[in-house]
């Protein structure tokens, strides 16, 4: 198998497509799709997202230092796409999605109802790094639907039907091919009755 050499770009995937609600839920308020977001950090829990300043919502968030990143399910890819390539500028993507508003605990900024899990996040810094400027934030909050809890309290977010964006296409996520230490952990044996 040989090797072509692709000039430099941004290859890697698959990625999260969030829904970033931003703005203020009693007023002006907007939905749009990043798929440039990531964990960065565990103690504080920190993340970031990726917007470019034409982006409608970017003053939002520039301007009120908050915004809240929605995970999105299948039942969601819809409005994932349509919010990723319509503008707030000309349309209600809340409306126009059949999408609900539902209150924060730490931010202005609505939650999306439909979303399995809310992180709410403060704005610490902010990148000028190019084409996208980078809102490194701090998790303030996060908001798990209750469907997905068991009575241990257990959270099955991976039963939520949670999608990927790889290369210019969703995807939902497959089979299980094993689960965090795995590869290291001891197979238990199987125990003999002695007679």
């Amino acid at each position: 198998m040989a090797k072509i050499n692709f000039k430099p770009g941004n290859m890697l995937y698959p990625l999260p497509a969030v829904l970033i609600s931003c703005g203020d839920i009693s007023g002006e308020s907007n939905l749009f799709t990043v798929a440039w977001a990531g964990t960065i950090c565990t103690n504080p829990p920190m993340v970031s997202i990726s917007v470019k300043p034409e982006r409608y919502s970017y003053h939002m968030i520039r301007e009120s230092g908050e915004f809240v990143i929605n995970l999105t399910t299948e039942r969601l890819i819809r409005a994932a796409d349509f919010c990723g390539v319509r503008s707030g500028r000309d349309i209600d993507k809340w409306q126009e999605c059949r999408l609900t508003k539902a209150a924060a605990d730490t931010v202005k900024c609505p939650l999306l109802a439909e979303s399995p899990v809310n992180i709410e996040c403060h704005v610490t810094e902010t990148k000028e790094l190019g084409s996208h400027h980078m809102f490194l934030a701090e998790v303030t909050a996060v908001h798990a639907d209750d469907s997905f809890i068991d009575e241990k309290n257990t959270f099955h977010l991976n039963e939520s039907g949670l999608i990927a964006y790889s290369h210019g296409t969703y995807f939902s996520l497959g089979k299980s091919l094993g689960t965090f230490g795995y590869s290291i952990r001891k197979k238990k044996q199987k125990k003999t009755n002695r007679r």
